[in-house]
């Protein structure tokens, strides 16, 4: 029961990051943009949002703001790189890894292993005590229900609100949403800063709630965990819960199982989330073999002068 019941309330903390980084994503793609800089960016929040919190008083609230302006930035150098000056997408991703890594590795050392407070679970009386299920839905931490807002938000944005319907139409075809007047350069990068936005608050989070502490290379791959979210959502942002749910309930088992000293080896245990990752691709290429789901313009780069 016990085993259980833990295993159940820190599921939400490890699915929020993944969910936070794939609605950034869904955006991007959803424009056209293929990001496979996650990681990076996520790294950048990370950092930003641990120097935020110790520098301004210990504030969660300034570490998730600063941690997300971090990846406003680094989403809209992707979106200017990739859009304007039409560099290779995959290229240009792989390098916002590499840089993020980089960078945090240089500017974090003052900050590494720095342990913070950060933000905490709220209590409910009574609810949150509730066997097995209270902690679960009633005492997690304010980001992790702003969180499935956002899921809502983002929904109703892509789907309900003409922004979001032209920002489709981008990835779609941007040729034709040329022709209707929409400037596709321009929602290209808005959606590239959008969704940084939600890159870097999600590695704000992984700092501040998750593991409360900065050490190099911490996103440990979740970046790209993301991206396969993603693709396990079939670019729908409500799809991205029942994926994170999916992979944060792996990784959140992973620390139960070593716990209770089950006889399997540590390394096994860790290749879980990866393995996952992998399974969903293998699925992801025999599901979505006809190409439907995914935007069709996406990773593709739009010249005006293509039109016609």
């Amino acid at each position: 029961m016990e085993f259980l019941t833990n295993w159940l309330a820190f599921m939400p903390v490890f699915a929020a990051p993944l969910v936070l980084a794939a609605l950034g994503l869904i955006i991007n793609e959803r424009a056209g943009i293929l990001n496979l800089g996650a990681e990076g960016i996520m790294l950048c929040g990370a950092l930003i949002g641990i120097i935020s919190y110790i520098e301004l008083g210990e504030s969660s609230a300034l570490g998730f703001i600063f941690g997300s302006l971090a990846g406003v930035i680094l989403g809209f150098v992707f979106g200017f790189l990739v859009v304007v000056l039409r560099t290779n997408q995959v290229v240009t991703g792989i390098t916002f890894v590499i840089l993020g890594s980089g960078l945090t590795g240089l500017m974090g050392i003052p900050w590494v292993n720095k342990a913070v407070s950060g933000i905490t679970p709220i209590y409910i009386p009574h609810l949150t005590d509730i066997p097995i299920i209270g902690r679960f839905l009633f005492g997690q931490d304010i980001l992790v229900y702003v969180t499935i807002i956002f899921v809502v938000f983002v929904w109703l944005f892509l789907y309900r609100t003409r922004t979001g319907l032209e920002l489709r139409a981008v990835g779609e075809n941007p040729q034709a949403a040329d022709a209707n007047g929409i400037n596709v350069e321009a929602y290209r990068l808005l959606a590239a800063t959008i969704g940084g936005a939600f890159i870097g608050l999600s590695g704000a989070y992984l700092a501040l709630a998750m593991a409360k502490i900065f050490v190099l290379d911490m996103t440990q791959g979740r970046g790209w965990i993301a991206i396969a979210l993603v693709i396990f959502a079939r670019w729908m942002p409500w799809r991205a819960i029942i994926g994170g749910a999916l992979f944060g309930g792996i990784e959140a088992l992973i620390p139960r199982l070593k716990a209770t000293g089950v006889p399997i080896p540590q390394y096994y245990l860790e290749m879980a989330p990866y393995l996952a990752t992998l399974a969903v691709l293998i699925y992801a290429a025999l599901r979505l073999r006809s190409g439907q789901d995914a935007p069709k313009a996406l990773g593709i780069p739009y010249v005006r002068e293509d039109r016609k």
